[in-house]
């Protein structure tokens, strides 16, 4: 009886510790670069549940939380029509991993934080520029 006890408490304790693999490992924010070719100090704004909504100027390197909603991204510059593009959430290769080895919980945990997917690394709106037009001074 006291060998069953410690055999499954020791299965719990192993299972409690590998819970959530995708957290650990990948963490729960990722950086990403946003870069507009050709229209460098675009203003973007980056709207999703999991990131709100935020501004940068490009190029630009940021950090972001980890989602499952793709990011929608509009850049804006003078002289130039708006670009609209999406930064894309997948899911991380390690999450079937996680589900024979940290089961239920595991994926739970990585779901619930994120880490168990990962956005596009390098991401390019195209900017167009308008013709004739003249930026102010």
């Amino acid at each position: 009886m006291f060998k069953s006890v410690v055999f499954v408490v020791s299965c719990a304790t192993v299972v409690a510790l590998v819970a959530g693999c995708a957290t650990i490992t990948k963490g729960t924010t990722q950086a990403i670069t946003l870069d507009t070719p050709g229209a460098a100090g675009s203003q973007c704004t980056l709207t999703s549940s999991t990131v709100g909504k935020m501004s940068v100027i490009t190029p630009a390197t940021i950090t972001l939380d980890k989602g499952q909603d793709n990011i929608k991204v509009s850049c804006k510059k003078e002289c130039y029509s708006e670009g609209v593009g999406i930064i894309s959430s997948n899911v991380e290769g390690m999450a079937a991993g996680n589900i024979l080895v940290g089961g239920v919980i595991g994926l739970g945990i990585d779901a619930a934080s994120g880490a168990m997917n990962k956005y596009s690394e390098q991401n390019q709106i195209a900017m167009v520029p308008m013709p004739g037009c003249k930026a102010k001074a």
